[in-house]
């Protein structure tokens, strides 16, 4: 099978045809960790090749630069790209047991998190599993198609879902087809859960969605025409190679305004938030059919759905009921982990709950209001500061 050969990354589309490249070779080493085999030598070779090409990309500002068309740069935040390629070469190299004697030497207080979780969770029988995905289970990445899922993580997460969950999902706020793009657990093991919960991938492969009216999708589809027409004008261009870019999804539309990096101006990144609201009310006037989350980094465009005889944008908690019933979770009856790093996620939490107080929790976070908010909810919730944290409990447990 084709491996990594060390190149020298010039553009934007060399660096995500690079990170594309290596999915392959992370669920080739994943499959065959996970069945007890010998991972083929070529792919910590290709994944050293990784390294240093992206290493190697010139240093600005804080961040790589890379060409774009026109003769034009971007400088970027390769922190996770790199951080995480170098976190599975140690992994594949030197055996589990080291690789968490590393974690526990690089984030404080890491053993005695773990223990806390897997005390939460000793015993415990859990019927369904619903977690986040960037900065819950996985990694914060500067970049959404970039965000390419780690060997260790993807082996610690598949092996507490054999292990421990009837029905495990990972339901986020992205686009279904980029969801799958970026994840490398094996085939059929998760639910892919995208759009905040409207549409799902199986264990089958087949995808299931909530049904939209059609004059609610003739105003999605004018909404991403105009959000087309106007990222496509240079000076807002910028807009889609950062961040979360422009991602079309189910029910919803999301436009980077900032990165976690802080690589837009604060000011030239409020302009741009003003410029999307001032669109959606040219289409909406009347707030029938959008409602906006301004989230800092990602503005999020959401279809309403109609709530207690009134209108709300479609949460991740209208998301875990329809999936409940869709595929037989068995909140209501059995024990559920959620899990998320956000206030966004908290609705999630709060729909397991009112289907069943026995419901468990753990949250990623370092926000001491959402701390707050989460173990106000429910005794049997932790919080923990970082995902990998998270990861280890389930895969240790």
């Amino acid at each position: 099978m084709a491996g990594i050969e060390h190149v020298e990354l010039k553009t934007l589309k060399d660096f995500y045809a690079l990170m594309a490249a290596s999915r392959n070779l992370r669920k080739r080493a994943v499959a065959a960790i996970l069945n007890r085999e010998t991972v083929d030598r070529d792919i910590p070779a290709s994944l050293s090749n990784l390294l240093e090409s992206l290493e190697a990309v010139p240093e600005e500002e804080g961040g790589r630069r890379l060409r774009l068309s026109g003769g034009r740069t971007i400088t970027l935040d390769m922190g996770y790209e790199i951080d995480e390629t170098r976190k599975d070469l140690f992994y594949l190299e030197e055996g589990e047991e080291t690789f968490l004697e590393m974690l526990a030497d690089f984030h404080p207080d890491f053993d005695e998190y773990v223990g806390r979780g897997r005390e939460l969770l000793r015993g415990v029988d859990l019927d369904s599993l619903v977690t986040d995905r960037d900065g819950t289970v996985n990694n914060y990445c500067a970049r959404y198609l970039t965000s390419i899922q780690s060997v260790y993580n993807a082996v610690f997460l598949t092996r507490f879902a054999r292990t421990h969950v009837d029905k495990p999902v990972i339901l986020t706020s992205a686009p279904l087809d980029g969801l799958i793009r970026i994840s490398v657990n094996p085939d059929g093991e998760f639910y892919y859960a995208a759009s905040k919960g409207r549409e799902c991938l199986d264990r089958d492969g087949l995808v299931r969605r909530l049904d939209i009216t059609p004059d609610k999708q003739a105003a999605m589809d004018a909404l991403n025409a105009r959000l087309t027409e106007l990222t496509g004008r240079p000076e807002h261009e910028k807009f889609t190679l950062i961040g979360s870019g422009l991602q079309f999804k189910f029910g919803q539309s999301t436009v980077a305004r900032q990165d976690i990096g802080g690589s837009i101006d604060k000011a030239e990144s409020e302009a741009f938030l003003t410029t999307l609201e001032g669109l959606v009310r040219d289409l909406d006037p009347g707030g029938r059919n959008f409602r906006i989350e301004d989230t800092g980094l990602d503005v999020e465009i959401i279809l309403t759905v109609e709530s207690n005889g009134g209108l709300k944008d479609f949460d991740k908690g209208d998301g875990v009921k329809f999936l409940n019933e869709e595929l037989g979770l068995g909140l209501a009856s059995g024990v559920g982990l959620i899990c998320g790093d956000t206030g966004s996620d908290v609705p999630m939490l709060e729909a397991a709950l009112a289907l069943s107080p026995d419901t468990r929790a753990i949250f990623v976070t370092r926000k001491e209001e959402l701390a707050k908010r989460v173990t106000g909810l429910t005794g049997a919730a932790l919080i923990v500061p970082e995902p990998d944290m998270l990861v280890t409990i389930l895969g240790t447990l």
